[in-house]
């Protein structure tokens, strides 16, 4: 494992990430940046992926289940190979596979349609159940975001994956403490979400730092004990961008040249 590359890599995404949006004019920084470190970890590290051949079997699978934070997701798979990098700059375009939302049956890579929350963890957990029950070797890695948990799909989902016993299910929350109308506390308190978790019968790790990637790698080997496991990421919403962190204006807002040019210089790109 080499942080170093690892970090350089994260940089190297964000950036993309924001040139994406900027170019789109619309789009949803903060809940991307706030992730980058996880998908990174997963991307370029942990997980099994064939970007030469995106429908093998044997793969492991990815669920965006916060569909929105589409645009460091695609980052991500043109870094990887899966489709040609300029298509990033199409992000939202009329007739781009690069929706606002991913959509499996557009883009190679993609594993689940996501957006409507709660469901893309639904979709996950099914697809762990299929692969327990074909003994494939198959893992299921789910990110989704912490207002994403005011949903009750999301916990009849956890309900089914402690109740089969899905240690090849990973779900990790974007724990960035903030969502499109406010603090997650402002909105519907999400209380403790690790014993909630545990309460449903998955090991959970607390990863103090979720923008750390050694924090994040270390969750993501630790054991699951034959549970599914959950790994409760704090992270900061707009990460990377002094005028983007911690400030829900970001949610879901484009860039203008300004803005971009500002970010950056910070990132260290053009």
């Amino acid at each position: 494992m080499d942080i170093a590359y690892l970090k350089e890599k994260c940089n190297q995404i964000r950036i993309d990430t924001l040139k994406e949006i900027h170019v789109a004019g619309s789009g949803h920084p903060g809940g991307s940046l706030s992730m980058t470190e996880i998908i990174v970890s997963l991307y370029y590290y942990k997980m099994k992926i064939t970007p030469k051949n995106p429908l093998d079997p044997l793969r492991d699978r990815f669920v965006l289940s916060k569909g929105h934070a589409a645009p460091i997701y695609y980052a991500v798979l043109a870094d990887k190979g899966f489709f040609d990098k300029e298509l990033l700059w199409t992000l939202r375009k009329l007739h781009s596979p690069l929706q606002g939302h991913p959509d499996k049956k557009k883009l190679p890579g993609v594993d689940a349609s996501t957006g409507s929350l709660g469901q893309g963890v639904s979709i996950a957990t099914g697809m762990a159940l299929a692969a327990k029950m074909q003994g494939n070797g198959v893992n299921v890695y789910a990110v989704l975001g912490d207002g994403e948990l005011q949903e009750g799909l999301v916990w009849e989902a956890a309900m089914a994956a402690g109740h089969y016993k899905l240690d090849n299910l990973t779900v990790i929350v974007d724990n960035n403490g903030l969502q499109i109308d406010g603090s997650c506390d402002q909105v519907m308190s999400l209380l403790d979400i690790g014993k909630k978790y545990e309460s449903f019968g998955f090991t959970v790790y607390d990863v103090k730092d979720g923008n750390d990637l050694e924090q994040v790698i270390e969750a993501l080997d630790a054991p699951s004990y034959g549970k599914p496991k959950c790994i409760v990421a704090h992270t900061v919403k707009g990460k990377g961008v002094s005028f983007m962190e911690n400030s829900v204006g970001w949610h879901g807002k484009g860039l203008n040249d300004e803005e971009l040019n500002k970010a950056l210089a910070e990132l260290g790109g053009k």
